[in-house]
Parts: structure tokens; C-alpha cells; sequence
């Protein structure tokens, strides 16, 4: 089932995270799209539908454009190229990375200057002299934006995290021959179906303490065993779920050795231990959003 028809199979979800500061950090944007040349819109590659900001054609408006996905070496290449494709035939312009890879930073830097001749030859054509392109980096929380600026800065400039929220305003930086306007991570009033909002939840995109813990763990075990059924059993031990979810979280704990005397063991710390593995990379070669 594609994430197009899952629109169809899910109400909207009630599960929502707008704060004030995206709202603020949104109208920013908006308000300094005039003076801005480009934008590079970052996804996560694991996520590359749900981690689309939704009214990102609205924002950007005819600004040139350069789709990111990132995290390649965390992806299913095969299942994220296959998205890759989809948006290049939508008309944009597309490159999927790891942004750890030297190859991968000279296929990125070749898109940009592709953008950046499009955005000089604009201004010749009006008559104007070229001066230093101004770009902006936008994606939803922890898509990977702060890490991208500092591969193109070829320095730390921007500071990364693994938890949403990590950048917390606007700021110029120094990347290269660009200015790069680093934003916070933004996403939408209103998520279109809970599976997109616990896609998001699985990558770090939305706080824990938005949506139950429990719910953002069992659908990663869920799409494990769906997609990934040998990393299921190696990292957790189970060759499939059961109907009997209490004891699969205990056959987890077992496996991840947080059991404790008496075959006891603290349930919030197992769905802590299977979101951190989404988090950090210790679950690698996983897309969670699907074309077929």
C-alpha cells in the first residue's frame, strides 16, 4: 500500500505538534522569501513522504528549489529511490546523500551550482550584476538540516541534535560561496493521517512527549516486521509479533539484556531502547514510507 492510499484508510490524525516558534519561524520564512535566491528542502531518507513539509510549494513559491534527501547510509536505498524518482518526475530537482560520503558532497555541490547558475542568469537577464547567492535550508525537525550546512560549510557552524526543536531560530551562516539561512525544524498545523504522525514520531521529528511512547514504539516493531522481519529477530529476537504484545516486549528485554531478576522489566525503558535505535542509526537500511 502506497502512502497515497494510506491517506484514504486513515482519518486525519489528532495527534498534532505546531508550538508557537514554528508558527513564528513559518511566517519568518515567509516574510523573507523576497531576499531569498534558493532553498534546499532536507528530508529524512527514511521518511521521504512523511518528512515532505506539506505547504512547502506555498512557502518556497517560484524560488528554485533543491529536494535533500538525506541519511542514505540509514535508508532501504532501493525503497527510498524509488521516491527519489517520484519527485523528479513531479519537475524537481533531486539528489539523495549521505552526507558522511565525499562522492555524495561533490554530487550535491554540482546540483547547487546548478541552482546557482539558474539564480545568476535571472538576475543577468533583469539587467543585474551576480552577486553572493542567499539560500535557504528548511525540513522538519532533525531531518538533517544543521549537519548539511556544516558539510557545505566544511566547519561546525550550526549545531546538531537528535531531538526536535535543536535549532531555535533563524541565523545567517557562512557555507562556502553561499549565505545559507539555517531554520528551525517546521512542520503543519494539521498531520493528514496518524500513520504520517507516527512516521514522524519514529524519526525524532515530533517531541515523546506528543504522542504516547508506547504507540511511536509498537509501530516501529509493526513496520519491522511488515518490511524487516530479519532486523526484528536480530536486533529483538522476534521472528514475528504476536497477538500477545506484553510478551513480545519481554522477549525484546531479554534480547537487549534490561531484564531484571525474576523476569522482570521496565516497559517504558524497552520502548525507549527501540526508539533510540530509529534515533541514533543502530537500526540501519530501513524506509518506513512506501511507493508500493
Amino acid at each position: 500500500m502506497s502512502n497515497q492510499d494510506n491517506e484514504k484508510v486513515f482519518q486525519k490524525s489528532n495527534i498534532n505538534w505546531y508550538p508557537g516558534h514554528m508558527k513564528k519561524t513559518t511566517k519568518e520564512i515567509r516574510e523573507l522569501m523576497p531576499v531569498i535566491d534558493f532553498v534546499i528542502e532536507v528530508l529524512d531518507g527514511r521518511v521521504p513522504y512523511s518528512s515532505k513539509i506539506n505547504n512547502a510549494a506555498d512557502i518556497i513559491r517560484n524560488k528554485p528549489c533543491l529536494m535533500v534527501l538525506t541519511k542514505k547510509d540509514l535508508c532501504d536505498e532501493v525503497e527510498t529511490k524509488k521516491w527519489v524518482d517520484y519527485y523528479e518526475k513531479q519537475g524537481n530537482k533531486v539528489v539523495f546523500v549521505d552526507l558522511k560520503s565525499h562522492s555524495d558532497y561533490k554530487i550535491l555541490l554540482n546540483k547547487l551550482d546548478e541552482i546557482v547558475k539558474i539564480v545568476n542568469q535571472k538576475r543577468l537577464d533583469k539587467g543585474l550584476k551576480i552577486k553572493e547567492p542567499r539560500g535557504l535550508v528548511m525540513g522538519v525537525p532533525n531531518s538533517g538540516k544543521s549537519t548539511l550546512i556544516n558539510v557545505l560549510a566544511k566547519k561546525k557552524i550550526a549545531n546538531t541534535g537528535n531531538v526536535p526543536g535543536f535549532t531555535k531560530s533563524l541565523s545567517w551562516l557562512k557555507a562556502g560561496n553561499f549565505m545559507l539561512l539555517d531554520s528551525p525544524g517546521i512542520l503543519w498545523p494539521k498531520f493528514d493521517s496518524e500513520t504520517l504522525a507516527l512516521n514522524l514520531a519514529s524519526t525524532s521529528a515530533i517531541r515523546e512527549e506528543v504522542v504516547p511512547i508506547g504507540d511511536v514504539s509498537y509501530h516501529i516493531l509493526k513496520l519491522l516486521n511488515k518490511y524487516y522481519p530479519d532486523k526484528l529477530y536480530d536486533r529483538y529476537g522476534l521472528k514475528n509479533l504476536s497477538d500477545d504484545t506484553l510478551k513480545d516486549y519481554e522477549t525484546i528485554a531479554k534480547k537487549l539484556n534490561i531484564i531484571s531478576v525474576g523476569n522482570t522489566f521496565d516497559l517504558n525503558k524497552v520502548y525507549k531502547f527501540i526508539l533510540n535505535d530509529v534515533r541514533v542509526g543502530n537500526i540501519k537500511g530501513i524506509t518506513f514510507d512506501r511507493r508500493d
